[in-house]
């Protein structure tokens, strides 16, 4: 028998397998015995001064634990079977791949940047140049932004599908299995790349195919049909099954539909900056004085306000983590945040976002009204840190009293900061919503508003 028991205890308790055994043989009534036990839920409660770990604990009475992943059969895709095209090797479009080897479909990939080995040159040409390549950077290249952006599983959109089974697919291809019990499960950056290559490895193995450096460029219609893609400017081919996982930064797939009268929308995004304070400082906000430990991970924070009418909030929280540049062209300037498996930086960091909306511009209805804004923003970011890979940054309190920085005590922004008040990046919506945010979230963890935190723009990719 497997039964499912409720517990609370602290950190240290939590990892105390005798402590664990004594409360379970307290709960449970039965003459067949506790054969085993594992964590099914998991989270850290820290409101109070004296932290708890509460979930849930599954145990197995008179037999044993069950897999907590449940078996994947991938279908060889056999010749004369149909055959799904997929532009993106992301997650969306790996996790689509692998969909139709289950039901016998073989999926041809297109990817514009290079695989995860690849890339990593590219990124360092990134970090120490400043050098963009608009094909293969952060955005673009086998699995996507995450692959190289810290790789955060946490959903709040429990409908969109079955969730554990994506979580139980990575764990399949090497990730931990504690992100199955983790409230915000996390792979790490360093720890991905062996994930991606491994479901690559297996796509190629049932048959399916992964063409990097591979770009739609093109495409043919016929009434509603997408009928024929090109790829690379050159050669053209027919598709009758057409998946596009092309992310929020393909910019020129969404010109590319609308110039051949596929309907494209405005959506609302958010924008604004990404902010770094060291991560002793969150932990003992967060942890009421105590750091982390052995027994409680580096903490992290979600913050919320509603600023005249607009959600201003924390976005991408990333505990023991840095500042990475995620430009996809030359001459553009774009930030985000990853953290390693062990969250072990000394630095914390999260973007704080406002809401944007197509009824915000005059121009509401061109349906690349938010798109051009966050192009615009990111252009005059390139512009005032010197036409550089550098960003402009502030100390937070010199934002909060509208003077420019003098010095700054840190950032782990690789390419370099430049000092720029953020009055002359922003538009007032944006600016003065962030000013009013930044003064709440003071009040809600106080030390957060501190001269030692620095603002760095802009946080503008958080969606399409």
């Amino acid at each position: 028998m497997i039964t499912e028991i409720p517990i609370q205890c602290s950190p240290e308790e939590a990892v105390d397998r005798v402590f664990l055994m004594d409360f379970i043989s307290k709960q449970v009534v039965s003459n067949d015995g506790i054969v085993d036990f594992r964590w099914k839920r998991r989270s850290i409660d820290a409101r109070s001064k004296h932290i708890k770990i509460q979930g849930i604990l599954q145990v197995a009475i008179g037999e044993n634990i069950p897999s907590t992943v449940r078996e994947f059969i991938f279908i060889p895709a056999v010749k004369n079977t149909k055959i799904v095209h997929i532009i993106g090797a992301g997650p969306a479009g790996l996790f689509a791949a692998l969909r139709c080897l289950e039901l016998g479909l073989k999926p041809i990939i297109f990817e514009r940047g290079k695989d995860v080995r690849e890339r990593r040159r590219d990124l360092a040409k990134l970090n120490k140049e400043g050098i963009v390549n608009p094909e293969s950077n952060y955005c673009f290249g086998e699995g996507g932004a995450g692959t190289y952006s810290d790789v955060k599983l946490y959903t709040r959109s429990k409908k969109r599908g079955d969730v554990e089974k994506v979580l139980e697919l990575l764990v399949h291809f090497g990730a931990s299995d504690e992100i199955l019990v983790d409230a915000h499960p996390h792979v790490g950056t360093n720890k991905l790349p062996q994930i991606i290559t491994a479901i690559r490895e297996k796509i190629q193995e049932k048959g399916g195919e992964i063409h990097f450096e591979t770009k739609l460029t093109d495409l043919r219609k016929n009434g509603r049909l997408i009928t024929d893609i090109q790829l690379n400017n050159t050669e053209w081919i027919s598709v009758d099954n057409l998946i596009l996982a092309t992310g929020h930064s393909a910019r020129d797939i969404f010109e590319l539909l609308h110039r051949n009268g596929v309907k494209i929308e405005a959506k609302p995004f958010a924008l604004g900056v990404r902010i770094e304070h060291t991560q002793v400082l969150i932990d003992k906000i967060q942890y009421h004085g105590r750091l982390h430990d052995e027994y409680v991970p580096p903490a992290n924070y979600s913050l919320v306000a509603q600023i005249d009418g607009k959600g201003v909030y924390s976005f991408c929280m990333c505990p023991g983590g840095i500042i990475a540049p995620c430009s996809t062209s030359q001459e553009e300037v774009v930030t985000n945040g990853w953290s390693p498996s062990k969250r072990n930086n000394p630095y914390a960091n999260s973007g704080i976002v406002v809401s944007v909306e197509p009824k915000d511009f005059p121009n509401s209805a061109d349906p690349f009204v938010c798109l051009n804004f966050q192009k615009e923003i990111e252009k005059k970011c390139w512009d005032l840190a010197g036409k550089s890979q550098k960003i402009p940054a502030q100390r937070l309190t010199d934002f909060i009293n509208k003077i420019k920085s003098t010095s700054f005590p840190r950032s782990s922004y690789q390419p370099g900061i430049e000092s720029v008040e953020m009055d002359h990046v922003f538009p007032k919506f944006i600016s003065t919503r962030l000013r009013s945010a930044f003064i709440d979230f003071g009040k809600k963890m106080p030390g957060f508003l501190t001269d030692d935190a620095v603002i760095h723009a802009p946080e503008s990719r958080t969606s399409s």
